[in-house]
């Protein structure tokens, strides 16, 4: 599981093997657990943060929470005024996505309580079933929703930076090469990708 104790384990039993892991660990520490809510809430804000700043995505959910009273579940969604949903700053296709989880939760066709109980690729299949979640959102959700340990988000920007930084290669590696370099770190990569963000934001350049 992600907690605190669980992340600095991983890392300390990679960084044994691996000295980038070790230097990284030297100049940044260890990164804090982000785990979130095992709900329909925290698959909505995956959705509201898609392409936005961690700040700005907090600042447009906080006015989602108000216009939702707080009640983050399938069925308040869909009877908040789009009107109100544009208000709090998400655009038209945002909230067709929102209303589309709403849906697909209500009927039945994504079950939340059996995400919990299926492998990492069931429980990829089954998001990303739903219109608006790519594989980012899949893996943001099994990674801080369900605290999986060995989730490897290789699509996202600050992962592969940060992890050509700690790895000390000269140009910024593509997805491909992340995706093959990274597999040598299973069964620990959540918390290796949890060690690249923190180097990105981190590190001196």
């Amino acid at each position: 599981m992600l907690t605190d104790h669980g992340i600095r384990k991983a890392l300390n039993t990679l960084a044994e093997a691996h000295s980038e892991i070790e230097r990284a660990i030297r100049l940044v520490g260890y990164p804090r657990s982000r785990r979130t809510e095992h709900s329909f809430e925290s698959l909505a804000r995956i959705v509201i943060g898609q392409q936005l700043s961690t700040k700005v995505a907090a600042t447009i959910a906080a006015r989602v929470d108000a216009a939702m009273k707080g009640d983050w579940t399938a069925s308040t969604l869909m009877l908040t005024p789009e009107d109100a949903l544009r208000a709090a700053g998400l655009s038209r296709q945002k909230i067709g996505y929102l209303q589309s989880l709403a849906e697909t939760v209500g009927r039945g066709e994504l079950s939340l309580e059996s995400l919990s109980e299926q492998s990492d690729a069931e429980v990829e299949a089954s998001i990303t079933a739903v219109k608006g979640f790519g594989q980012w959102s899949a893996h943001m959700y099994m990674m801080f929703a369900l605290g999986r340990p060995d989730i490897w988000p290789s699509g996202d920007l600050a992962v592969r930076v940060g992890f050509g930084r700690l790895m000390g290669w000269p140009e910024r590696p593509d997805e491909r090469r992340v995706i093959a370099e990274g597999a040598v770190f299973a069964p620990h990569r959540s918390a290796l990708a949890l060690l690249c963000w923190h180097f990105y934001s981190e590190a001196p350049l």
